[in-house]
């Protein structure tokens, strides 16, 4: 069993015995007592990829011209998307915190505490560390509960290299962190994707003859939005349009990094948000941004940011890895944030904790063109600590008698129980439970037998506050 003292010690001390563990699920080892270094190939014989992930904010569905927009021009990300696999049953969480600290974990925020993400979780940085990987984290944090607290700072879980904000934008100003120091703060925000990209490449250039994983996490397009004067203006989809076409140009300033420091075919880049758009707030939002349109499209989906409806947690999702990710294609296999931490223990070969659930499942061979199904069949859909749906293939179980929203989600369903074919009807649009008992009767019992925690997190973003007597 790998525990948490164990673990430490091992990723602490250089050049110590590599973690002990089991098989991960695609049967990739991490023997004990070998010193912590990339090995020559992962699942399958593939060469272990360099890792970047590419997390956008509050992006929704419909807001990538490779999903749909007919409003906001993407082509380098949709460059990537013929490049690769883009996924259109790809998951995140309802909201920014709760959503990072699943990404980062592998575990439903439920188990790995979203904004109040604990010290004691163990974070795929931490792990991909044991095996040699340098790693870096580029952006927003948001699972300290957006305080300085050290031990649940980006250097303490894993990543040797931090720069940018430990929380949100909302007040329109931001205070950067380099690694555990303040670095400055701004009220520039449409400043900060080309900021965090610059110390992207940074990063990318420092370390291109090691193997790495860089996690860049983008405030964009998280209100308060702006884009550059060079972007300002120029979208037909309003000034959030104009946010996302500087993400896209900046993804692109990303992938020629990789291209022109001979990279592109040993890096698995990944490109996803952490949440539906923030559509079902557009008052506030207007009245934030001086009556410009800053929010953004959920497309076909129903509702936005927050919500357990498809809109609030299916996002945009593509993956490249030249000659392993096979090019050009499109899936709709279930496939989540949660995913990451095992599928990386395959790819990377480092061990998956054994002394905690994991909900994250294996998807290296759907990446690798293997499987089309997948690795998973379900998935839970959680707004703060309440279990609200389930799916299972193309069914979708709402659960009744929900008691927990966010006040902006007008949205809130019937409180009874809600079925929706999701492959006939991915707009969630028409209640099917009556005509089909025996599936909700299923799901219903899925749903009783998910194990939660003996423990609840806190679902808040600000610390608990200390109870007095």
């Amino acid at each position: 069993m790998i525990d948490r003292r164990h673990f430490l010690r091992t990723v602490c001390l250089a050049g110590a015995a590599q973690v002990a563990g089991g098989l991960v699920a695609s049967g990739a080892r991490a023997a004990a007592g070998e010193p912590a270094k990339r090995a020559a190939t992962g699942a399958g014989g593939a060469p272990r990829p360099n890792i970047l992930i590419i997390f956008t904010d509050d992006q929704g569905y419909g807001d990538l011209s490779c999903f749909g927009s007919r409003t906001i021009r993407t082509p380098r990300i949709d460059q990537l998307a013929r490049e690769g696999i883009r996924f259109t049953s790809f998951y995140a969480q309802t909201v920014c915190g709760p959503s990072r600290s699943a990404l980062l974990t592998g575990r439903y925020p439920v188990r790995s505490g979203g904004w109040s993400m604990p010290a004691s979780e163990i974070t795929l940085a931490e792990l991909a560390k044991t095996v040699g990987y340098t790693t870096g984290c580029i952006g927003k944090w948001d699972v300290s509960n957006r305080k300085a607290i050290l031990e649940r700072m980006p250097n303490a879980k894993g990543f040797d290299t931090y720069w940018g904000t430990l929380g949100a934008n909302d007040s329109g100003r931001v205070t950067f962190h380099h690694n555990n120091e303040v670095d400055g703060r701004t009220d520039d925000m449409a400043g900060l994707t080309r900021r965090y990209t610059d110390k992207a490449i940074a990063f990318l250039r420092e370390n291109k003859d090691r193997p790495f994983l860089l996690y860049v996490a983008h405030t964009m397009v998280h209100s308060i939005i702006d884009a550059s004067e060079e972007f300002k203006g120029k979208s037909k989809g309003g000034l959030y349009g104009d946010a996302v076409e500087e993400l896209d140009y900046h993804t692109g300033r990303l992938l020629d990094t990789l291209d022109a420091l001979g990279l592109r075919d040993n890096t698995l880049v990944l490109f996803t948000t952490d949440n539906g758009p923030w559509n079902n707030m557009q008052d506030v939002l207007r009245k934030k941004h001086k009556g410009a349109v800053a929010w953004g499209s959920s497309g076909p989906l129903r509702n936005g940011k927050g919500s357990t409806y498809e809109g609030g947690m299916r996002v945009p999702c593509v993956v490249r890895w030249p000659g392993h990710v096979p090019a050009g294609r499109t899936s709709d296999a279930i496939f989540a944030t949660i995913d990451f931490l095992p599928t990386f223990a395959a790819l990377a070969g480092y061990a998956v904790p054994d002394d905690r659930i994991i909900d994250g499942v294996d998807q290296t061979d759907l990446l690798l063109g293997k499987r089309a199904d997948g690795a998973r069949s379900d998935y839970y859909y959680f707004c703060r600590n309440e279990l609200q749906a389930v799916r299972k293939g193309k069914w979708k179980l709402v659960l009744p008698d929900l008691k927990v929203f966010y006040g902006y989600v007008q949205d809130r369903g019937s409180g009874g129980t809600e079925l929706y074919d999701l492959e006939a009807d991915v707009g969630e649009t028409t209640n099917v439970a009556e005509g089909h008992p025996d599936i909700v009767k299923d799901l219903l019992a899925r749903a009783k037998a998910f194990r939660m925690p003996e423990t609840m997190p806190d679902p808040g973003i600000a610390l608990p506050k200390k109870k007095t007597k």
